[in-house]
């Protein structure tokens, strides 16, 4: 069995082996990043279209929306013989009502936020270089169930 001497790791010198390790992890990193690359462009690609299809859906259901308030609209008038003013002026009343609820229930859970108060605290203490022990789990930081809103 003969052997290559240049492939004998006793004949090439430290620095041989460092360059060659270097380049071999060199190259990798940038395949590795081609990769990365290119499988965000797949993804980006995917994501836009899916976005695209939603805005679409979107825009045809508040089509479908005043189409329906149209239709119950005239149903009022029809069935309590309203005049067409008052039924369209109710219809856009519980529309108000209903973005008014919307926008009640969006505030206050905004002023749910706790500002990331954690995060900010963490990043203090590693700024001041200070090693706090992990505090204990309370109430405010157990993990909640997926199917639980936030309060």
């Amino acid at each position: 069995m003969t052997q290559n001497p240049a492939t004998e790791p006793q004949e090439e010198s430290l620095g041989a082996l460092v360059a060659a390790a270097s380049s071999h992890i060199s190259t990798l990193v940038r395949a590795e990043i081609e990769l990365a690359k290119a499988e965000l462009r797949f993804d980006a690609k995917r994501v836009g279209l899916a976005t695209g299809l939603f805005a679409a859906a979107a825009f045809i259901a508040h089509l479908c929306l005043i189409l329906a308030s149209f239709a119950i609209a005239y149903a009022l008038v029809g069935l309590f013989d309203w005049a067409e003013g008052w039924a369209f002026g109710v219809v856009t009343l519980f529309y108000l009502v209903v973005a008014g609820l919307l926008v009640f229930v969006g505030i206050r859970r905004l002023k749910g936020l706790t500002g990331m108060k954690r995060t900010l605290h963490s990043l203090k203490t590693i700024k001041s270089g200070e090693s706090e022990p992990a505090p204990a789990a309370g109430p405010a930081d157990a993990p909640r169930e997926p199917g639980k809103p936030d309060r």
